[in-house]
């Protein structure tokens, strides 16, 4: 599928890669030229023909296509049109800003969640609040991270969640035996973890206890989002005017990982966004917070992993989800979006689902599916995928989706790679990056 060319590559990091990109686009999706319109009254019986971009290729391409055909013969007077919609996913949003600008825009289109704020801005959106109120779409099975990225300002809902995930806790077996040490188990702390890293770290076989990033991606970025939501802090005010993260909280996580980092060196520090988990599958380090992504490899490597839900802080287990969303748009014809609203909640009804996300190695959608047996078979298949099932119970808050939020994340990325790596203290740092993330937020 298109949402990610690196194998290592996760959900949360997807779209934010387009920097300036994704800023240029916010600009065109804030004045497009209104849809011509259609009918005002609905007609469910009336033909109707829908246009869905994907933003799948390959294997998961195939899959929607079918379901699409099968929709179709369960509704003969619905036409689905569905593709790609562009060469990536990644292109989706420029495509996206295009059309609304020429009035060619899809009835649904696969979107990264970092994109929501902006679609919802764009005037473009279908809002189908009232729709997911209702009993039968059983809208609380999706996460709350998930329901809160399709709903964006919390005044609009604007689609339904596509995919979903979460980071949990990856351990290798053969390095903590090796270690003799007991591995993780679900009621972690972060001092047990910490403890472990030291213990599990050999600078003669060059083994390290956890491997994270310092790239300044959103790859160190997101990884730090736990730590602060655990000691009771927020990235954003909540009015999302101004960054939050510079505040004791934040400056505790930090401090967490620099002590780990700098005086326990028991940290890889990774300039590449991939080495560590190539490391990991190597038997070089012993932990690593990844998500679901990551099982498909290590089973390729022949890893011996485990996998529990992230450490915690007084009981408190949260961690972090970048879902993505099947974005619902108006081009005020009444049965154009009846049936865009019925295909899309079909589409990911648990059923469905099973076929599709569940299919290619993804999380599902709803937490109906856990006990399912398409998932018992997949968590057969890769172990840890129930694990990190249930951990989507832990996935509490959202990531941002305002446009600033880029610049927030490479302000953040930057100040937690410099202070891991011996530059600077987790306080001095954070107010830098907390000073250039206002200006992002106030230029969006």
């Amino acid at each position: 599928m298109f949402r990610s060319s690196a194998p290592h590559t996760t959900h949360l990091r997807r779209g934010l890669a387009l920097g300036v990109t994704v800023i240029a686009a916010a600009a065109v999706l804030t004045g497009c030229a209104s849809s011509s319109g259609g009918s005002s009254k609905l007609d469910t019986k009336a033909k109707v023909d829908l246009t869905v971009w994907s933003g799948q290729n390959d294997q998961a391409e195939k899959i929607l296509e079918g379901l699409a055909a099968q929709y179709e013969k369960l509704h003969p007077n619905v036409k689905i049109a569905l593709s790609p919609g562009a060469s990536s996913t990644d292109e989706l949003l420029q495509k996206l800003s295009a059309s609304f600008a020429g009035g060619t825009y899809p009835d649904v289109s696969y979107t990264f969640g970092s994109w929501a704020s902006q679609l919802e801005r764009s005037n473009r959106t279908l809002d189908i609040t009232k729709e997911v109120a209702k009993p039968g779409v059983k809208w609380d099975e999706f996460t709350s991270a998930a329901r809160a990225t399709a709903q964006p300002t919390g005044k609009k809902t604007i689609g339904f969640p596509a995919v979903v995930d979460n980071i949990s806790l990856l351990y290798n077996k053969t390095v903590f035996d090796k270690a003799g040490l007991a591995y993780p188990t679900k009621d972690w702390t972060w001092d047990q973890f910490r403890d472990a890293a030291k213990k599990l770290t050999d600078s003669s076989t060059n083994t390290y206890g956890y491997g994270y990033s310092v790239s300044g991606s959103e790859e160190t970025t997101w990884q730090l989002w736990p730590h602060l939501w655990q000691n009771g802090g927020d990235i954003l005010s909540k009015n999302d005017t101004k960054a939050a993260f510079d505040s004791p909280a934040g400056v505790k996580a930090v401090s967490f990982l620099r002590d780990m980092a700098v005086t326990d060196k028991s940290v890889y520090l990774d300039q590449t966004d991939t080495k560590f988990a190539q490391l990991f599958e190597s038997d070089h380090i012993g932990m690593i917070t990844s998500g679901p992504w990551e099982l498909s490899a290590l089973k390729t490597a022949g890893t011996k992993y485990g996998v529990v839900q992230l450490p915690g802080t007084n009981g408190d287990h949260q961690t972090v989800s970048g879902p993505d969303v099947w974005t619902l748009f108006d081009h005020k014809d009444a049965n154009r979006s009846y049936w865009s609203t019925q295909f899309t909640e079909w589409l990911t009804s648990a059923a469905q689902d099973e076929k599709f996300n569940v299919a290619i190695g993804n999380l599902p959608l709803r937490s109906s599916e856990a006990n399912s047996p398409a998932f018992q078979a997949a968590e057969k298949a890769l172990p840890g995928m129930d694990v990190m099932q249930a951990n989507a119970a832990n996935a509490k808050k959202a990531r941002p989706t305002v446009p600033g939020y880029v610049g927030l994340s490479t302000a953040v990325g930057s100040a937690v790679s410099q202070v891991l790596q011996g530059q600077g203290t987790p306080a001095a740092a954070l107010k830098t990056a907390s000073s250039a993330a206002d200006k992002a937020l106030a230029q969006n």
